[in-house]
């Protein structure tokens, strides 16, 4: 991301030398460590700036609300809500409603960070490895703290098995099946996207006409899949989480 961005400076002035000390305490080199740094802050700009677009585009939906003349944005914003609502109502079934704004957001935000990649001289932020295990962190949170809502103490139950004496051995394979979600969703992504995004610089750079744009297809096809599986998964992991046991 180029160094214009007064957003990635600022947050340079503000987090790098902490960021920098961080990375140096783990045994990085100080010259790697500050170039670390700053990609920790062009990720979090890139972020920033993504919610920032969503928050804007939500309120102009929301204040320029029509039943008769929608606006085209409202439309596309309709077409994204009913897409959301369909896969988690499929998934999640009965009063998947309360969780499809989760959904929605993580599809929206994963989707636009991914085809950021695809602005000249712009880094997608799902390349770095903080931002989805950050999304995977978030998600687990969240599913876990669903699942209790729903459920109570017997939510716990799920982790236990299904006899009394069967409690040492599921409980701890449990917990790493539920930590293994974490590192699934994270790799997922983040392989895919810098993969995706590795092979169209590596075209541009042999071939910098025509053939590029195959692949620059292909880069936002891949975007929007994992985008699409992201949010997939996090329905998954919520029916799992709520469902009642009979």
């Amino acid at each position: 991301m180029p160094e214009t961005f007064v957003l990635v400076r600022l947050l340079n002035d503000l987090f790098m030398g902490v960021e920098a000390k961080a990375y140096q305490t783990i045994g990085v080199h100080p010259a790697e460590a500050a170039e670390k740094a700053i990609a920790v802050n062009k990720a979090l700009g890139l972020e920033l700036l993504v919610v920032c677009g969503l928050i804007v585009v939500f309120i102009i939906v929301r204040l320029t609300l029509s039943v008769e003349k929608p606006a085209p944005l409202q439309q596309v914003v309709e077409m994204v809500h009913e897409f959301t609502g369909g896969q988690a109502e499929q998934v999640i079934g009965h009063g998947y409603e309360r969780f499809q704004a989760y959904a929605t957001c993580i599809f929206l935000f994963v989707l636009i960070n991914n085809l950021t990649g695809l602005i000249p001289g712009v880094e997608m932020a799902t390349k770095f490895p903080w931002v989805p295990l950050g999304l995977a962190v978030l998600t687990f949170g969240y599913y876990h703290y669903q699942g209790i809502r729903a459920n109570g103490f017997g939510y716990v139950k799920q982790f236990l098995g299904p006899m009394w004496w069967l409690i040492p051995l599921m409980l701890p394979i449990e917990i790493i099946s539920h930590c293994a979600r974490v590192m699934s969703l994270t790799i997922r992504l983040y392989a895919n996207m810098l993969a995706s995004d590795l092979v169209a610089l590596v075209f541009f750079s042999l071939v910098p006409f025509a053939v590029p744009a195959v692949f620059l297809g292909l880069h936002a096809f891949v975007a929007c899949i994992q985008a699409y599986i992201f949010m997939l998964l996090t329905l998954i992991y919520l029916s799992q989480a709520v469902a009642h046991e009979h």
